[in-house]
């Protein structure tokens, strides 16, 4: 914890000059990205077109989200502010898994695979396990009670006691978005699918979720992980602001993401609409020609 109080104030410029990346996610990171690129190169190869907007969706915002709050300096703050851990609480568990969504690393995966490892991903996916945690309703409970889990209790403070725990957690937050959006937003063949009616109502749902988790911490008497932050002895922050602007963060962050991400969903429907109809004139037009054929012999 003495460290912990040699922590500089929080600034633009640390969040550059404080950086590591000798963490085991950043390896992960990178062998992530390495394994993607090798995929969109072998489908190339052979003459194969694979959508550039996806691999920007899951290179950019969607690996590199994970980088900008993981290994860059605000990891080195992530003990000490909680407003910095609500900042990472957001893109972990619901910027970056839809964008990783979007970059659809599944399809790609069963474009390029194997037959052996294609059959293994495909039982994977449609194992009962996937079906069960990927269903709309599972995943938005477990979207929806792990935060309450996490800060409403003491695991909070034992995670910022123990860094394994601490690093278990950002895993868990990328996960649980993972599971929650991925069935919603994004393009991989999973079972279980909701039509878009139904996934536009859930994302409607988790609207006031994040106002009531948001407000909720601003308006808590008691600090977050207990005397940890007063302990750190920090005369830069005040816990007590710090913990407020936390939970502001997170109810504006999550209204934001919510909102921004119903629009897209209504936009895919609205899309697929499109396609259906196109599709329905196609059939229409080839029934008439055949008529006019019959007719004409």
């Amino acid at each position: 914890m003495a460290a912990q109080a040699t922590v500089p104030p929080f600034s633009i410029t640390a969040v550059f000059t404080e950086a590591r990346l000798d963490s085991w996610l950043a390896v992960g990171l990178v062998l992530a990205a390495g394994l993607y690129l090798y995929g969109v190169y072998r489908l190339r190869l052979r003459g194969d077109r694979w959508p550039i907007a996806r691999t920007i969706f899951f290179l950019g915002p969607g690996l590199g989200g994970i980088a900008s709050v993981t290994v860059s300096g605000l990891e080195t703050y992530d003990t000490t502010l909680l407003s910095v851990h609500m900042v990472q609480h957001m893109v972990l568990s619901m910027v970056s898994p839809i964008f990783l969504a979007l970059g659809a690393p599944v399809t790609l995966a069963l474009r390029t695979l194997p037959t052996g490892p294609r059959k293994r991903l495909l039982a994977v996916v449609h194992s009962r396990i996937a079906r069960i945690y990927t269903f709309p309703l599972v995943a938005f409970a477990i979207f929806v009670v792990n935060p309450f889990a996490l800060y409403f209790t003491d695991l909070y403070r034992y995670t910022l006691e123990h860094a394994w725990a601490h690093e278990l957690v950002h895993a868990h937050f990328i996960m649980t978005g993972c599971v929650f959006f991925w069935p919603l937003l994004g393009l991989d063949p999973l079972p279980g699918r909701w039509p878009y009616p139904g996934r536009a109502l859930l994302m409607l749902l988790s609207v006031p979720f994040h106002t009531v988790l948001g407000l909720t911490i601003m308006q808590s008497t008691t600090l977050f992980g207990g005397d940890w932050y007063p302990s750190l002895g920090l005369s830069w922050a005040d816990p007590w602001e710090d913990q407020v602007l936390a939970g502001g963060i997170l109810w504006a962050g999550g209204e934001f993401v919510s909102v921004t991400m119903l629009a897209v969903l209504v936009v895919q429907w609205m899309r697929q609409a499109e396609r259906e109809a196109r599709r329905i004139d196609r059939e229409l037009d080839r029934q008439e020609a055949r008529r006019r054929a019959e007719s004409t012999a």
